[in-house]
């Protein structure tokens, strides 16, 4: 076929692919293009459902209130909190990266006599959780053991596959019905967790004053002794507390998720030449990974940073609704939060569009700043 037939053949396809193309195209402008210009419109303007002035354009007001205006004071504590949320995120990096090489490569158990045996001692353990939730009226306890002993037998049988699932797991299965999990275990007198805590300090004899409970999620300490009125830290605020609740629930279902599973698949990318020649010259495993695991596992590292600091300016939202409702003293409201709350609980939308820009340009610069940076390690 002539070019120039071919160029009279693409053009004669092109209503036909516009026609195909239309759908994707019309759902992008009216879900995506069209909300997004209009909430930027809306960051100029009073725009308040109540009506509790005219509506008219404010120009840059919501910005200048918001910065350094009446509403700084509020804008500048939930973008402490936010910032504070994300203190976990290199906690999480770095144990999917240790999950990662751990099970990069498979268990070695023993013989095969040995593995039958660990299965059925497992399998004991897991009917005799059963049976203390079902007759013996312990189910917190029988609960924990059925769980401990059918996760021990899906590993061994299952070997590095089994392992990868269940870690996985709390990733696949984050959602509401988690958030509500983790509020019944963060109860300060039923919840399991002070529980487990008590008999641990119990068997460790150490004695313990039943009567000071962590309150958790009711509690305004934090590790920083940030104060919760100001942002800002001061004298009897150390401890834990409702944000660092939220904070090591998000560790748990995020250290064996997406992050985990890109760091393995950087890990089989590597070169097992490079790995040859480092056994040839002698390095250890803490050696091997240092000088060659790690500097090809710069781009992963890259991507997930991030990604992970992207996500950790836009989350919080789902965590502080179900879990606290931003209580205690609004100390668990991060950004996006504070967004819902003058747009959905205030109705004063023009102000919720403009921290919503103010969060856009937040997240840009700290992508570039990442790109800018980051990237150098990539490419060295």
């Amino acid at each position: 076929m002539t070019r120039p037939q071919l160029a009279r053949l693409r053009r004669s396809d092109l209503p036909w692919a516009l026609v195909f193309l239309a759908p994707n195209f019309l759902g992008f402008m009216v879900f995506v293009a069209f909300p997004v210009t209009f909430s930027l419109v809306m960051a100029f303007t009073n725009w308040d459902l109540i009506e509790r002035a005219p509506f008219r354009f404010v120009g840059l007001e919501n910005f200048k209130n918001m910065l350094w205006g009446p509403e700084s004071r509020e804008f500048w504590k939930f973008f402490t909190t936010t910032v504070y949320m994300m203190l976990g995120i290199p906690v999480s990096i770095a144990g999917s990266l240790l999950l990662a090489v751990l099970l990069s490569e498979p268990l070695n158990l023993g013989s095969h006599a040995v593995r039958t045996s660990l299965v059925l001692g497992c399998a004991v353990a897991t009917v005799t959780g059963a049976l203390l939730c079902a007759v013996l009226g312990a189910p917190a306890a029988g609960l924990m053991l059925a769980i401990l002993g059918g996760s021990a037998t899906v590993a061994i049988v299952f070997n590095r596959v089994g392992l990868r699932t269940l870690f996985y797991l709390p990733f696949f299965t984050t959602g509401i019905a988690q958030f509500i999990l983790w509020k019944l275990m963060y109860r300060p007198k039923s919840g399991v967790i002070n529980a487990t805590i008590l008999t641990v300090l119990g068997h460790l004899g150490i004695e313990v004053d039943t009567s000071q409970w962590l309150e958790w999620l009711g509690s305004t300490n934090n590790l920083l002794a940030l104060d919760p009125q100001t942002g800002f830290s001061a004298t009897g605020n150390f401890g834990l507390g409702a944000r660092d609740a939220i904070v090591l629930m998000w560790i748990w279902a995020t250290v064996g998720g997406n992050n985990m599973l890109l760091y393995l698949a950087g890990l089989s990318n590597v070169p097992g030449e490079l790995y040859e020649a480092a056994m040839i010259d002698g390095a250890g495993r803490w050696r091997t990974f240092w000088n060659v695991s790690w500097p090809q596992l710069a781009p992963t590292t890259f991507f997930i940073v991030i990604m992970s600091v992207i996500g950790g300016l836009q989350g919080g939202f789902e965590q502080a609704r179900v879990m606290t409702e931003g209580e205690p003293a609004d100390t668990t409201v991060t950004l996006c939060f504070y967004i819902y709350r003058e747009g959905f609980e205030q109705f004063r939308l023009g102000y919720a569009s403009a921290v919503s820009w103010m969060l856009f340009l937040m997240i840009f610069v700290a992508t570039m700043v990442n790109w800018r940076f980051g990237s150098r390690q990539v490419n060295v």
